[in-house]
């Protein structure tokens, strides 16, 4: 799986990265924040499944993040 954006920096010559994307939509950063916190703040799997969840796909995926 790919890691590198498909979308130019928002930001002239600066590397392309995952903000820089979703700044080319400032509407949708907001509407994400929300989703985002939404996702992993509440829901039926706890807390720790969610981090171990997380820590793996971005094993998986080789995130730098």
């Amino acid at each position: 799986m790919a890691t590198t954006p498909r979308m130019p920096s928002a930001f002239g010559e600066e590397t392309p990265s995952y903000g820089g994307m979703l700044s080319h939509q400032p509407d949708l950063v907001g509407a994400y924040a929300v989703l985002y916190a939404e996702f992993w703040s509440n829901g039926v799997v706890d807390q720790p499944t969610k981090e171990v969840i997380r820590l793996r796909n971005a094993r998986i995926t080789d995130c730098g993040y």
